[in-house]
């Protein structure tokens, strides 16, 4: 009966947000992601993969989520688009865009031409598309240095350069409008040590987190409200982060895969159901533990699809990857690490705690689960 009652208020919540709830096309903010190829014959090829329509709606790339920007109106429409009609729409912005990246030769910028765009069919309704935009250019007669940058109103960028006839490049993953490491054009590009690429990919693992992984912040907090003891809060942790390292593992390597059109609202409702039970129980029940388990293995699959998007080093697969994750669990940790020093480490011991915090905290999270459940799941 205790779990029929959870059941029942759990879908009761996401019944009650779904009458306020639009069917929006939300989307993750995505890194672009710039290949650069330089022909010892003096020219360089560009190839891009972005996210065209946030880009030609004016999509901030600090709201992280389509759905949070005040152009999401715009962003739909521009998805509603067949890849004929959005391909023409992008040659016409191609001006703009170039305009918002910088190939700098030796100090010299140089303006590519766009050459083509293809853009695909929506399979996937739970994934924004990413249209593929090719250029060209020519290399200045004896440059030695190549250095990039993508504007900040476009967002973050994963820079890859090669030169034409090798295998191994280098990248950079850039914030908002930071230029890039300096690439050598004549010489051959030593690869990054083992310590750089772990640096790099446990820095994209925690940001994952903090600032740009909201719902699995809301999860964790959901975890940590339940019980301010630490035993129970270290239970839990250890079955989410033991079963979100399985999945990442399970679909990087190709082993595992669901559609993020599943997975994405499953979140959600993982989110919801830790909150309601919140509210429902102030003691850690056995199931919790197994359902937490559970609620970890979707939560790495969509820790997998950012670094499918992302890539990984082959020469440094497992290392990245091992990093990646590190980072993810340092996020976590930090969010507990805040929310026990606002509120456990000062009022845990107060009667009112739970009454006050506990119950409010989680009705908000609840809702806000709910409100994403129904809006993953309508796209």
């Amino acid at each position: 009966m205790q779990v029929v009652n959870r059941i029942v208020a759990i879908f009761g919540l996401i019944f009650l947000s779904a009458t306020f709830t639009t069917d929006a096309m939300a989307h993750k903010m995505r890194p672009a992601v710039a290949l650069v190829m330089l022909h010892f014959n003096g020219t360089f090829s560009l190839e891009m993969q972005v996210n065209a329509e946030a880009i030609l709606a004016g999509i901030d790339p600090g709201d992280k989520d389509t759905a949070d920007s005040p152009n999401a109106a715009l962003y739909n429409q521009l998805r509603a688009l067949s890849p004929k009609v959005l391909e023409s729409s992008i040659f016409t912005f191609a001006p703009t865009l170039i305009q918002g990246f910088k190939l700098n030769f030796d100090g010299k910028l140089v303006e590519p031409t766009l050459i083509s765009v293809r853009v695909p069919e929506v399979k996937d309704p739970g994934r924004a598309r990413v249209s593929t935009l090719k250029f060209e250019g020519t290399i200045p007669v004896g440059a030695q240095i190549f250095r990039w940058s993508f504007a900040a109103k476009f967002g973050d960028s994963i820079l890859v350069v090669k030169h034409a006839g090798e295998h191994k490049g280098l990248s950079n993953w850039l914030k908002e409008g930071t230029q890039s490491n300096p690439f050598p054009i004549s010489e051959k590009f030593i690869p990054k040590s083992t310590a750089q690429v772990a640096a790099e990919y446990v820095e994209l693992g925690f940001s994952h987190i903090i600032p740009k992984g909201l719902d699995h912040i809301l999860f964790v907090l959901g975890i940590y409200l339940l019980s301010s003891r630490l035993k129970a809060i270290v239970w839990q942790v250890t079955a989410f982060t033991v079963a979100h390292t399985i999945t990442l593992g399970l679909t990087i390597y190709g082993l595992l895969s669901l559609p993020s059109s599943i997975v994405e609202p499953l979140i959600s409702a993982s989110i919801v159901y830790v909150a309601v039970e919140n509210i429902l129980t102030s003691e850690i029940k056995p199931w919790r533990i197994a359902l937490v388990f559970g609620f970890g293995l979707l939560h790495g699959m969509g820790f997998a699809g950012v670094l499918s998007e992302i890539g990984l080093p082959k020469s440094e697969f497992l290392t990245a990857l091992v990093t990646f994750n590190i980072g993810v669990e340092l996020g976590q940790l930090s969010v507990i690490a805040a929310a026990f020093a606002a509120t456990g480490l000062w009022f845990r011991q107060k009667n009112w705690y739970r009454k006050a915090i506990v119950i409010p905290s989680s009705v908000a999270i609840a809702l806000v689960g709910a409100y994403w459940t129904v809006e993953r799941t309508l796209l």
